[in-house]
């Protein structure tokens, strides 16, 4: 596989993945996956800022995520302009899945495995050596390359920056995986924590208790219920996935066999169609969960997961052994409209190659 070579100091496609991949910034609600990001935002800032890359670079911290940082690199000046949009972290890996190490940039059968190549590390060597052709360049409006915090877990980076107004810009090309093809609309994503609390009693006589992963039960029978009265009121043709999906993503329950169960909670996520109203969908999941909560007399939380509360940074993970893969990661690739291509069941984890 052949790459662009370094140019003025600035390393080539391949050489920037490489040590992009090599930096681990994994963002998680679990705090035994968690990693900071700023070494992404430092090693991209050192390519874009001068004397190397000759954009104004501004490094933003995350307000009450330490470690997390946003990146803003703006060529030239004034209104309007165009955004590159990328993210810096990456969800987990699972080590059984990989044949090779997830943070050092593999060629495999002229393709390039790595963790992030595809979503989202890739694109940001890409927009660096698109951008390179209007270093020095009088710009009409200005060229912004934008580097977000936590995607893939609370999406704050990207909140911060909104809630800050930044970037100001008319156009914007974000660099997810979309199969080669232009995107024009998203779908919404609400990340949502359901918890029942009731009391603990041996198992032997039920009256001791309030058994929580019963309520849990019940509740997942109406969750359900709603996602598929959702998805026989919503559709639209537009998307792959014409309709609302909400994933069951983990649950946890209960501490022994003989004893009742006295906290439950399950995390899940809701993907709505444009044009559903998210605080509806929020209420609609409360009329179903309250009554069932006081019939059972369980103490009910229904929120966001919490992710600042037990937030805790960690050093990389080190390099485990690798096993022999359960399915293969086939190959994605982008184009020079930096429109990145995700195989079918990839979660971010599969490798791509120039167009």
């Amino acid at each position: 596989m052949t790459a662009s070579a370094s140019t003025g100091g600035v390393p080539g496609i391949r050489e920037m993945l490489a040590r992009l991949i090599s930096l681990p910034s994994i963002s998680s609600a679990s705090p035994e996956w968690d990693h900071s990001n700023e070494g992404v935002v430092r090693l991209l800032a050192e390519w874009l800022e001068p004397p190397l890359g000759g954009f104004t670079v501004e490094i933003m911290e995350v307000p009450g995520m330490p470690g997390k940082f946003n990146l803003i690199a703006t060529l030239g000046s004034g209104p309007g302009g165009l955004v590159l949009s990328g993210h810096t972290d990456t969800v987990p890996f699972d080590d059984k899945r990989w044949q090779s190490d997830p943070f050092s940039l593999t060629e495999k059968d002229n393709r390039w495995y790595g963790l992030g190549t595809c979503d989202m590390k890739g694109f940001f060597p890409l927009a660096i050596e698109a951008a390179r052709a209007f270093a020095g360049e009088p710009l009409q409006q200005p060229l912004i390359i934008l580097a977000t915090a936590d995607e893939e877990s609370s999406m704050n980076g990207a909140r911060a920056l909104a809630e800050a107004g930044k970037p100001k810009a008319r156009y914007a090309v974000i660099g997810e995986p979309t199969n080669l093809k232009p995107v024009r609309m998203h779908k919404g994503i609400m990340m949502e924590r359901l918890r029942f609390d009731g009391q603990s009693g041996h198992s032997s006589n039920p009256a001791l208790g309030r058994n929580a992963l019963e309520g849990m039960h019940e509740a997942l029978g109406e969750l359900l219920a709603l996602r598929s009265e959702w998805q026989e009121k919503y559709r639209n043709p537009n998307f792959e996935v014409q309709v609302p999906t909400l994933n069951l993503g983990c649950i946890h329950g209960g501490d022994n066999p003989n004893r009742i169960c006295a906290q439950c909670e399950l995390h899940f996520d809701l993907r709505p169609l444009p044009g559903m109203n998210m605080e509806t969908l929020r209420q609609a999941i409360l009329d179903r969960m309250q009554p069932l909560a006081e019939r059972r007399e369980l103490k009910l939380t229904f929120a966001p997961p919490c992710l600042t509360a037990y937030r805790r940074l960690k050093p990389p993970r080190p390099t485990p052994l690798w096993s022999k893969p359960v399915r293969n990661s086939r190959a994605t690739r982008h184009t020079p409209l930096l429109l990145p291509r995700r195989h079918p069941g990839c979660s971010s984890w599969g490798g791509w190659r120039p167009w």
